[in-house]
């Protein structure tokens, strides 16, 4: 039976080389974008495969044009794209907002198409935060508490978008499967110089931009092993309703610095080698949004079991060194870093 996936966000970090993995194993795919004039020639260009094995739809989140046209098909959805910002938004609506409306107009229109399986890329946003323990583990059967009072607008809009996804489901999906992907930090080599925000802290310590490590930390994986991931909820049978997180080991800040140090000689002459003191932070905070709306962050280790997924999809991570040493040569290797 031929294999379609529509897969949004085509420009994106996570969809990108979801595209380049399934393009491997012969997959037809539709792919979104926000404006087809600006990036249709750019991702024939990264993938050679325009015409038939891969098509380039124009949609948006908040407006229904395109999507059936995106969807007419399809076997399959992975429903990648969601707005993500390196800054706190104005108002958490700004991204609340769109992250649900967008999650449920895909699946509304991947059920018209008469898609069998529809994989939503979440986050492990909505299964580690919303905690007042300063260390702890989570695995598939946690879920972040949005009232929690440091949880913060991306945080929330991932764990509302997840729960509308499977509360829609619940009512309207009968016929068709539902999976959620649930990545912690992702990072790993970039392709270009339009590259993720999850990218921004590597950027940051190598380019001297944080003379000193905030007491921050993030369970890492790597961006290809996530596209595997996505791959095989997309292939394996029987996996309806599940939830699979993907993390690696926690990495301080301070300690993503030192694995820089080791590997990239006079390219990490500017990683900090001193954590910010707290009381630093906390002057900043009274000046900058984004530092105080992670100051609640400091100091906390949140662990992720992802031996669900490991066990339920026979998925591995690479070591979280590689995928670190490898994102920053990428960022040195496409002028985003200048050393």
């Amino acid at each position: 039976m031929a294999k379609t996936v529509l897969v949004t966000g085509g420009t994106g970090y996570i969809a990108g080389e979801l595209i380049k993995q399934l393009l491997k194993r012969d997959w037809t795919i539709h792919t979104t974008v926000r404006d087809k004039a600006k990036s249709e020639q750019a991702i024939f260009e990264r993938f050679g495969q325009p015409g038939e094995r891969l098509k380039v739809f124009q949609v948006e989140l908040m407006s229904d044009a395109g999507w059936a046209e995106a969807n007419a098909g399809c076997t399959h959805v992975a429903h990648v794209a969601s707005p993500i910002a390196a800054s706190t938004p104005k108002h958490e609506d700004d991204m609340i907002v769109p992250a649900r409306e967008g999650t449920l107009r895909a699946l509304r229109f991947a059920k018209e198409a008469g898609v069998k399986r529809f994989v939503q890329t979440s986050s492990m946003a909505a299964i580690a935060y919303g905690r007042s323990e300063m260390e702890y583990t989570v695995d598939q059967d946690d879920w972040t508490d949005i009232d929690h009072p440091d949880v913060y607008p991306y945080v929330k809009s991932k764990t509302i978008a997840e729960r509308a996804a499977r509360d829609w489901m619940a009512e309207h999906g009968d016929g068709m499967e539902f999976v959620s992907v649930n990545p912690a930090m992702v990072l790993g080599p970039v392709d270009s110089a339009d590259f993720s925000a999850s990218v921004e802290a590597v950027k940051q310590l190598l380019d001297g931009s944080m003379p000193m490590a905030p007491d921050l930390g993030f369970s890492i994986v790597d961006n290809r092993d996530i596209a595997d991931l996505h791959v095989k909820c997309l292939e394996t049978p029987g996996i309806a309703g599940g939830r699979f997180p993907a993390g690696g080991p926690f990495m301080k800040m301070i300690d993503v610095g030192a694995v820089l140090r080791d590997n990239l000689g006079q390219n990490a002459r500017k990683v900090p080698k001193r954590v910010m003191p707290g009381w630093m932070v906390s002057i900043l905070s009274l000046f900058n949004e984004g530092v105080r709306s992670i100051k609640s962050e400091l100091g906390k280790s949140r662990h992720v079991d992802a031996g669900h997924t490991e066990e339920t999809l026979g998925w591995s991570m690479r070591p979280a060194e590689e995928t670190i040493v490898e994102c920053a040569n990428s960022l040195v290797e496409h002028g985003v870093v200048k050393v």
